[in-house]
């Protein structure tokens, strides 16, 4: 027997055949065709990127099972957003699956600083402080890499037919005993999590413009406001705090435009340019973009990383930054 629960998402190829996008009926099309704003190409791609899902298989560690569980519901199953937490969706699993598999008892004993998750296959702790699809994302390079090096491993990747990938749900143990604190950093708790997520919000915003003015200008309501919007899975509560920090999403002026970019070496200095506040704020003005990268094999590759070449093209070097 299964339990399983779906939250709302649109997928892609949904958001892109929406009727928004063609042209009305008995309209005569222009010859000329209309360029998007800015704002509106940034609006559309933050939407669906907010609006990706991962399905996840989770099921109880059966050696730790206490007497009179039950054993017939095997596994818990929920299509969640990539943009939250493993400790958001500790409410949803012990109400479809740890109170229904555990008696009473066992039920109201269990705390939730004892819990923790393990990928099925590979047997990797499941940090708190990750976002679910940078977990997912992770797990499956890890899969792949085993499968590039032993073709006969029984990690190996299932296709399908075609160049798409099926959409294999991440299968997580949970434990109910024994965390290994050391690998997993922050424990389950939900100020934890919160506490980790505007950590890196402040990192962002100095890697991007020097400092970490527009985070900790933040009032208390507005820094409980975004990770709400985090944790209740609302765009528009979200975006409606995220939008002092990140920059705007107007095309640049002439002036700008013909600016050189910040060089990393004057990220500790401010700005002495003239611009005005708005273009200052503006997606052509950051210094750098906070990148990281993760690699399955485990060093994380971190510098800063400048949005172009001096030749205004896109930067590709990400082989050379520094591993940490």
């Amino acid at each position: 027997m299964n339990a399983l629960t779906f939250r709302h998402h649109i997928p892609l190829s949904a958001l892109m055949q929406r009727d928004s996008f063609r042209p009305p009926l008995n309209h005569t099309q222009s010859t000329v065709t209309p360029q998007p704003s800015y704002g509106a190409s940034t609006q559309l791609f933050r939407r669906l990127v907010w609006e990706g899902t991962i399905p996840l298989e989770i099921r109880i560690d059966s050696k730790e099972l206490p007497a009179g569980s039950d054993r017939n519901l095997e596994s818990y199953y929920i299509q969640a957003p990539r943009i939250s937490y493993l400790p958001l969706l500790l409410p949803d699993i012990r109400k479809h699956l740890t109170d229904l598999v555990l008696d009473e008892h066992a039920s109201k004993a269990l705390k939730e600083e004892d819990m923790w998750f393990e990928e099925a296959e590979t047997g990797q702790p499941m940090r708190w402080h990750w976002p679910l699809g940078l977990l997912y994302d992770h797990c499956q390079g890890a899969r792949s890499l085993a499968a590039h090096r032993d073709p006969q491993s029984s990690m190996n990747l299932t296709w399908t037919t075609g160049p798409k990938p099926r959409a294999v749900p991440l299968k997580l143990i949970l434990h109910l005993a024994s965390a290994p604190t050391e690998k997993l950093l922050l424990g389950p708790g939900v100020d934890a999590c919160k506490a980790a997520f505007m950590g890196q919000l402040k990192e962002g915003d100095f890697v991007r413009w020097g400092n970490t003015k527009r985070v900790t200008a933040l009032r208390k309501a507005d820094q409980d406001g975004i990770w709400d919007g985090v944790k209740d899975h609302n765009f528009d509560d979200f975006w409606k705090i995220a939008g002092k920090i990140f920059p705007t999403t107007s095309a640049p002026s002439a002036q700008s435009a013909a600016m050189p970019h910040h060089s990393s070496t004057s990220l500790h200095r401010p700005s002495s340019t003239g611009v005005e506040p708005s273009e200052q704020n503006a997606a052509h003005a950051v210094r750098s973009i906070p990148m990281r990268v993760i690699l399955p094999d485990g060093p994380v590759l971190q510098d800063q990383v400048p949005p172009t070449s001096p030749s205004e093209l896109p930067l590709f070097g990400l082989l050379d930054l520094p591993r940490y």
